[in-house]
């Protein structure tokens, strides 16, 4: 079987506000929203990318810039 690759692009607030949800889904109780196993391959190599492509998660504004990027992506009324 070949295993192909699937190349997702996201905005780099997409990256800093996903990174930082997918960081809160690790820290909780998730077998009440993962109920399949073999789902956290994917999340910890998502959450592992992420953690190297965005400096941000350890500049010391970091929680600034995280809730400017949640601005940018909210949808307006």
């Amino acid at each position: 079987m070949v295993d192909n690759q699937v190349t997702i692009k996201l905005t780099s607030d997409e990256a800093l506000v996903l990174s930082h949800w997918l960081e809160k889904l690790q820290m909780t109780d998730l077998s009440r929203v993962v109920d399949d196993p073999a789902v956290w391959a994917p999340i910890h190599r998502i959450a592992g990318t992420l953690d190297k492509a965005l400096p941000e998660l350890f500049a010391s504004g970091y929680d600034q810039q995280l809730e400017a990027a949640r601005q940018r992506l909210r949808p307006r009324d």
